[in-house]
């Protein structure tokens, strides 16, 4: 197994489909990240809105490059899998 060695954070929200399935991707991969509920915590919104421009979920930053949405062979090649 490849051990991904970055920094993962993924912006969402309660009800976001894509968001759901970005975390099931992580947990599939065994890549620890860290959750960023801006609905369960507002200030996260203006995080969010200056890492990538927008208000849309699920935003994923590893290390400092954002990718919007749920783009998983984008992921896959950013993170080396």
């Amino acid at each position: 197994m490849i051990m991904v060695k970055k920094k993962v954070q993924i912006y969402t929200t309660n009800v976001c489909p894509w968001c759901i399935k970005a975390k099931e991707f992580f947990k599939e991969n065994k890549i620890s990240y860290t959750e960023k509920n801006v609905q369960k915590d507002p200030k996260l919104a203006d995080e969010l809105l200056e890492k990538s421009g927008q208000m849309g979920v699920p935003v994923i930053v590893i290390d400092d490059k954002a990718i919007i949405g749920f783009n998983k062979e984008r992921l896959k090649k950013v993170l080396g899998l």
